[in-house]
């Protein structure tokens, strides 16, 4: 055999080898990628399996309605944009807010609308804002709004929140027949999804957001700070054409 063939033979050899060592290599990845595909495809179908989404529920999208507090009819409105899980929102909802009904809203200088944004951070916030939701069926959306933010540790944790908010909803003297059924059917998401998707056109990147007159303040604000915004915007509405539009109806209610 000449050196030339020899080393000819040689290499078939090499390369028969290196394909007999790689062989098994290239079978590891083959079955590291299909077990991927696999768990990836089985994630997708039971993560967040409880969890209802407020995306596409509804084929003719709502107009935002919000729940309203208050005289639709004042000359200044409150909006919020808060998710029921937001510990900053609940931080108002228990500290500022019940000033705000007493010397804002109750007096009649403004008007409040609630508007659900939850914003994902929070597994059970769009299930909070069904109970609220189905409450406000019988007239007691500010109650268990309330109830809500002031129990957020009993709930916000919880693989399933509904017994919580049960809970609320006997102790507000709820039909419970009616609420439960409400509360299974997920019959307010598509509301719950137009109060979301105002916050969106409106550009509301954090909760709790305030649009107060002509203005769009984030954070948890204190009460002087708000009553200083309604006191502007009840200035600038004395002054505004008699052609201004009428606020949105939306779902009222007294706490």
């Amino acid at each position: 055999m000449s050196q030339k063939s020899a080393r000819a033979q040689r290499s078939n050899v090499v390369r028969t080898q290196r394909a007999a060592n790689l062989k098994p290599f290239y079978i590891g990845l083959v079955v590291v990628a299909i077990v991927g595909i696999a768990l990836i495809a089985w994630s997708a179908q039971h993560s967040d399996a409880s969890r209802p989404s407020i995306a596409n529920v509804a084929a003719t999208p709502l107009k935002a309605q919000g729940h309203l507090l208050g005289n639709p009819n004042a000359p200044v409105q409150i909006l919020e944009f808060a998710d029921f899980g937001c510990p900053h929102c609940a931080e108002f909802a228990t500290i500022t807010e019940p000033d705000v009904r007493k010397r804002i809203v109750e007096t009649g200088l403004a008007s409040y609308r609630y508007f659900d944004f939850p914003l994902g951070n929070f597994p059970n916030s769009v299930h909070a804002s069904n109970a609220a939701a189905c409450a406000g069926d019988q007239n007691k959306f500010w109650e268990m709004h309330d109830k809500l933010f002031e129990g957020q540790p009993d709930w916000s944790d919880e693989s399933n929140p509904k017994g919580v908010f049960e809970t609320y909803a006997k102790a507000l003297g709820l039909d419970m027949k009616a609420w439960d059924a409400c509360y299974d059917s997920q019959k307010h998401l598509p509301e719950i999804d137009a109060d979301h998707e105002e916050g969106v056109r409106r550009h509301v990147e954090s909760t709790p957001t305030f649009v107060i007159g002509t203005k769009q303040i984030p954070g948890a604000i204190p009460y002087d700070m708000l009553k200083a915004y309604v006191d502007t915007a009840a200035m600038a509405a004395k002054t505004a054409t008699p052609n201004n539009s009428a606020p949105a109806k939306g779902k009222s209610g007294t706490p």
